[in-house]
């Protein structure tokens, strides 16, 4: 007896399955010696065909240089990484789940230390950090701005703070120093006309996201920066409002991106790209698949993973937030934060290059970005 055996997609969502087959069972009227030579012969091409069936399917898991790779989470969210693990797009390769973070500066410091393999930041972060030499590329965008996820930096309804200058002595609650949230506040005072000493005068104060709407309904700060899901469940149960917004200053874009080091790109292409396509294809499922549906599945992952954590601002999700199909990341999503840096006096013109510091040759969207 010989089996064929024929691996089929079972699941459109990317998760694969295989079914198995007998297509043959053939009785043989020949003599009972040819029966043997036949046999022998069926039998041993059949095996041929099993073995090099067998070893074409392990080459093909074999060609990712890694099996896994280590990352930090973030709590009550689910990363697009995790969503295309989840979809089985990222398969074979798997995620290692290391800790949760809410500084991007420190996620991309902890992947040029090795301590996790790939990790996310607001392009000017990643900015900084590139021009203090570190040897990393961003490879693709992972959120942003758009008319349904932008951060808005809010008061208190009844609030003194009306303006710019209002802001001069009082505290601003942000996840991070150095990030998304630091750039859109100094540029708004920027923009209104406060000099570098009362830009010194407004203190941003280090606040855990999942907190900041509490830090600010108790007065123990005057501003808190809320975006996404957070800000939806905070305006929700009101007594808030947006002095300003960052959309209103940037418009829609890119705003953060994944990196790799230069060394883990160069020792596993295929690795890098297995990551980079899965976590576009993830990207694109959300965009392009209902609002319920996303948000149900994005439950699940968190309800399975099993953290510990309130998954009640899940539910406020409305968008993917990135500009570029698949995460591609444009010039202009570099450029800015570079011009910002120069005209701080942190970069020297022409110190950096925006289409230096990333890559979009992982993509499988690439050609779309390439056609523009």
């Amino acid at each position: 007896m010989c089996l064929f055996f024929f691996p089929y997609d079972l699941n459109s969502d990317g998760g694969h399955a295989h079914a198995y087959e007998n297509l043959f069972y053939e009785k043989s009227a020949l003599s009972a010696f040819a029966l043997i030579i036949a046999s022998s012969l069926v039998l041993s091409g059949c095996g041929a065909k099993t073995a090099s069936t067998t070893a074409s399917a392990k080459g093909s898991e074999d060609a990712l240089e890694v099996k896994e790779l280590r990352y930090q989470g973030s709590v009550g969210a689910v990363l697009f990484p995790e969503l295309a693990e989840d979809l089985g797009y990222l398969a074979p390769l798997k995620l290692k789940f290391i800790g949760n973070t809410i500084s991007g500066p420190q996620d991309i410091q902890s992947v040029v230390t090795g301590d996790i393999d790939f990790g996310g930041a607001f392009n000017g972060a990643i900015v900084k950090l590139l021009a203090a030499k570190a040897p990393i590329k961003s490879v693709i965008s992972y959120y942003g701005v758009d008319d349904q996820t932008w951060t808005g930096y809010y008061v208190l309804d009844g609030s003194p703070i009306k303006s710019a200058k209002d802001l001069i002595g009082k505290k601003i609650a942000v996840n991070t120093l150095g990030a998304h949230h630091e750039f859109v506040i100094k540029e708004y005072l920027h923009r209104a006309g406060l000099t570098k000493d009362e830009i010194d005068q407004v203190t941003l104060v280090v606040v855990p996201p999942v907190t900041s709407e509490q830090t600010l309904r108790a007065k123990q700060i005057d501003v808190a920066a809320l975006g996404g899901i957070l800000r939806d469940k905070a305006e929700e149960r009101g007594g808030i409002h947006p002095l300003f917004k960052d959309k209103d200053l940037f418009g829609t874009f890119s705003a953060g991106s994944y990196v790799l080091t230069n060394k883990f790109i160069k020792n596993n292409p295929n690795a890098t790209r297995k990551f980079v396509e899965a976590t576009a294809k993830a990207i694109e499922w959300a965009r392009t698949t209902p609002r319920e549906e996303v948000v149900a599945r994005f439950e699940q992952i968190i309800e399975k993973r099993g953290r510990k954590e309130d998954a009640g601002a899940i539910k406020f999700w409305k968008s993917t937030g990135v500009a570029g199909k698949g995460g591609l990341i444009a010039d202009k999503e570099f450029q800015t934060w570079i011009d910002w840096l120069v005209k701080e006096g942190n970069l020297k013109e022409g110190e950096l290059q925006a289409k230096d510091l990333y890559t979009n040759e992982f993509n499988p969207y690439k050609d779309e970005a390439n056609s523009k």
